[in-house]
């Protein structure tokens, strides 16, 4: 028999920060993951640099069927408290657009400092490590593991993530272990992920696959400016991800993929100022040439933009400022970056993650109905719930 004070499930960004926070406090703990490596999703993130946090960061920027369950975790553990541990380690980072900060060098530097700090709480990881149960005592916990021998402990914490990139492991695995717990789960659906149409529209819009551009994606009353781009799929893209955690099946998107201009008077000034251009040929002024060679055809507007009247030129504006289109479904979890929903925060402690009626039960992460945007949310959020729970497990 193996006895720990903590036992964390998953060593990914919240299990880690957990770890440290519980090691800081004098807690003997022990991180176990079924995987090869710690923080893999770490060392996938923003294209390999890890855009570790948003100095942006505010309860607006999450979904949750409790949108202010993230308020307290958030305001005890931000944005400034995790850089000065990056600095700390002598990790160079700058900001891109919108406050998002990612490192100079490689993801590997934030998964290195983590491991460092384990370490330096005597920290125990234990990798290739399959969970096979988890258990209540009257002393606390026996979790079981494939091939070892039976751990004790007083508190779990589970941070197994959500389903999102199944071949780097994803399972639902914390999402049963609530359910065994008597916890409740909201609905569970893939986050941050691009978008797909029927095969018939694809087909009509083959030629664009590739084609980047700025747009403004709408569903609803929810908007986001960022890039877009068009896939053999659908689309994607910045603009598409974050859209895509508002989005529901059956419902359509509205695009303006000429954000910040008036091209209905613009059209009308090359009428006047160019009206021997071919329509295709000003179109592609204002958006990818492709793509304004395609509206034309779409459209049956050929010749020059002086032929065109105000009628005409209003409804090729609108088919690139006002596009409604009804994507099929979504990529799903191969591709989406997060899980949208999982344990209802109606059965947790929003100061401590800990389950209001298992105690020394604690989930966080992205297996808790918390979601952030895309741009270092999710990151923020991980840091934030693990540290909450590791002043208390």
């Amino acid at each position: 028999m193996t006895q720990y004070d903590v036992v964390v499930l998953g060593a990914g960004a919240a299990g880690m920060m957990c770890a440290i926070e519980a090691g800081k406090r004098g807690r003997s703990v022990l991180v176990l993951d079924h995987a090869d490596a710690a923080g893999e999703k770490i060392r996938i993130s923003g294209g390999g640099r890890c855009n570790f946090t948003n100095m942006r960061t505010a309860p607006e920027h999450f979904l949750s069927d409790n949108p202010r369950f993230c308020i307290s975790a958030l305001r005890r553990y931000t944005p400034k408290d995790f850089v000065a541990m990056v600095e700390r380690h002598n990790i160079a980072f700058h900001e891109k657009a919108l406050g998002q900060l990612f490192c100079d060098g490689s993801a590997g530097q934030i998964i290195r400092m983590l491991l460092e700090e384990m370490d330096g709480y005597g920290i125990k990881l234990r990798l290739k490590s399959v969970i096979e149960d988890v258990e209540k005592t009257d002393e606390g916990y026996r979790v079981t593991v494939e091939g070892m021998d039976h751990i004790h402990c007083s508190s779990v914490v589970v941070a197994t993530g959500g389903k999102s990139i199944p071949k780097m492991g994803a399972t639902g695995f914390g999402y049963d272990l609530a359910k065994q717990f008597g916890l409740r789960l909201t609905n569970i659906r893939p986050a941050l992920v691009p978008l797909t149409f029927e095969i018939g529209l694809l087909e009509r819009l083959s030629s664009l696959s590739g084609v980047s551009l700025d747009a403004v994606i709408a569903s609803g009353k929810t908007k986001f400016a960022e890039a877009m781009l068009f896939t053999h799929r659908g689309l994607s893209g910045p603009s598409i991800l974050q859209i895509s955690s508002y989005w529901r099946e059956g419902d359509e998107i509205v695009l303006d993929m000429a954000p910040g201009i008036d091209l209905f008077e613009e059209l009308r000034r090359a009428r006047t100022e160019q009206g021997r251009q071919a329509i295709h040929t000003v179109l592609g002024h204002f958006i990818p040439k492709r793509l304004a060679q395609l509206i034309a055809d779409l459209e049956g507007a050929s010749g020059p933009i002086g032929d065109f009247s105000d009628k005409r030129l209003r409804v090729i504006a609108n088919a690139i400022k006002d596009w409604h289109v009804k994507p099929v479904g979504s990529e799903g979890y191969r591709t989406a970056e997060v899980t949208l929903g999982g344990v209802d925060t109606r059965d947790l402690e929003s100061r401590t993650l800990e389950a209001k009626d298992v105690k020394g039960l604690y989930f966080i992460g992205e297996v808790v109905d918390v979601t952030g945007w895309l741009g270092g949310y999710n990151f923020q959020w991980a840091w934030a719930s693990g540290w909450s729970a590791g002043q208390t497990v």
